[in-house]
């Protein structure tokens, strides 16, 4: 499967974004989706994940409340909608896919990843 991660961009502090991941290639609804986020010369961050059939998310602690993850399958297209942006969430974001990540926060657990998407936040 093909992921292509759109939405970044420049905004305020306490703005909102909306990112997007379209997929091609494969059957979009057989995959679980997880975003992540790198910063450069950092590790490669679990921000959320959302199963195949969107009933299920987890997020990372330091995300929740503010981050909502959530998929269209006939869309073939997943979304990550932040609020309440901070300085410190500039960096860029990943959409990943995988039929059964294990552990689900881990970036070795997906099999495809997009090109990322850049997110900066402006104080």
């Amino acid at each position: 499967v093909q992921l292509v991660e759109s939405g970044g961009g420049l905004v305020q502090a306490g703005g909102s974004l909306r990112l997007s991941c379209a997929a091609s290639g494969d059957t979009f609804g057989g995959y679980d989706v997880g975003w992540f986020r790198q910063a450069p010369g950092k590790d490669r961050d679990f921000v959320a994940t959302i199963s195949r059939s969107g009933s299920r998310t987890y997020y990372a602690n330091s995300v929740k409340g503010r981050f909502t993850i959530s998929r269209d399958n006939a869309k073939n297209t997943a979304y990550l909608q932040i609020n309440s942006l901070k300085p410190e969430d500039t960096t860029i974001y990943y959409c990943a896919a995988s039929r059964t990540p294990i552990p689900p926060n881990e970036p070795g657990a997906y099999d495809y990843w997009g090109q990322g998407t850049q997110v900066t936040v402006s104080s």
